[in-house]
């Protein structure tokens, strides 16, 4: 079986049709065509078989393709793992959330400048689904990514093998307005449950790229016996805070962050809220020494 057929599969699994696989591998619908027949003639099985005027994946196609996720990972690890006693070098796309990149990667970024001057390393902010998204498409090498203990989730199905590890973690509290409401909540050392509903009357802030706020949020205020009332969207702490001091509305903050004058960022117990970065790859990506170097600097 020639590996080279296999990212053909790989991609019909996860995009579901031939042009968009033509249009992913810069190539035509024919040409797809003619890898997958020749890959069903070198596996010995149908792959595909018609859908209305589409294809789709046989049960065999499925479990080859599975496979071949893991065949081309090997092979990728070996490709660049060819001289492990060389100098590592090359460019380690990035793709994280703004306070990862702050806190796990910034720090990197200088030391390699000195230390590993041929590893250069590229950085997009995104948001989770986003950096998973293009860790799929193979668009960056690493994704810093994160979710909420309380709310978990998972990478999406159907997606290239991924594999991962935990970073660090974050407590976050409620941000609300510095006054003698909030002075009398935190005085009260209160569960999280009193917490929020104290604020079940107001306008809260959720992420505009992301879930996760927003499940944390509305679990915490169904044990307040409420439903929030989600009004505004923002992506940028200081956004956040902004809105929060305008009187706009109450949202998730990290606890450990130094705030602007005007807010109070209150403390959440019984259930704490904890945020949990990872870093993620490409199954197979991270022996890669450009990229095993950032990782070894990140743990």
């Amino acid at each position: 079986m020639d590996t080279r057929r296999l990212p053909f599969l790989v991609e019909l699994a996860r995009l579901g049709s031939m042009r968009a696989v033509a249009d992913r591998l810069h190539t035509s619908t024919s040409s797809v065509s003619q890898q997958i027949a020749t890959l069903s003639r070198e596996a010995g099985a149908p792959l595909v078989e018609p859908d209305g005027r589409r294809v789709r994946l046989t049960p065999a196609g499925w479990r080859l393709a599975q496979h071949a996720q893991e065949i081309l990972a090997a092979v990728d690890a070996a490709r660049h793992d060819l001289d492990p006693h060389g100098e590592p070098a090359g460019t380690v796309r990035v793709a994280g959330f703004a306070t990862a990149v702050r806190r796990s990667l910034m720090p990197v970024v200088a030391a390699f400048a000195h230390e590993h001057p041929r590893v250069r390393l590229t950085i997009r902010e995104h948001e989770p689904t986003e950096a998973l998204a293009l860790l799929a498409d193979d668009a960056v090498d690493l994704g810093l990514v994160y979710d909420y203990d309380l709310a978990p989730s998972a990478i999406p199905e159907p997606a290239v093998a991924l594999t991962g590890a935990p970073l660090w973690e974050a407590r976050w509290g409620l941000g609300v307005p510095d006054d003698d409401r909030a002075r009398a909540v935190a005085d009260a050392a209160a569960p999280a449950a009193a917490v929020v509903g104290t604020y079940a009357g107001d306008d809260w802030i959720g992420n505009s790229r992301n879930r996760a706020d927003e499940d944390v949020v509305r679990l915490l205020a169904s044990t307040a016996g409420f439903e929030p009332r989600m009004t505004h969207e923002a992506d940028s702490l200081d956004l956040v805070e902004d809105l929060v001091v305008a009187g706009l509305g109450v949202g998730l903050l990290p606890v450990d962050r130094a705030v602007r004058a005007g807010v109070r960022v209150l403390e959440l117990r019984d259930p704490q809220v904890r945020l949990r970065c990872r870093w993620v790859t490409r199954r197979g990506r991270a022996s890669w020494p450009p990229l095993a170097l950032v990782l070894a600097a990140l743990r």
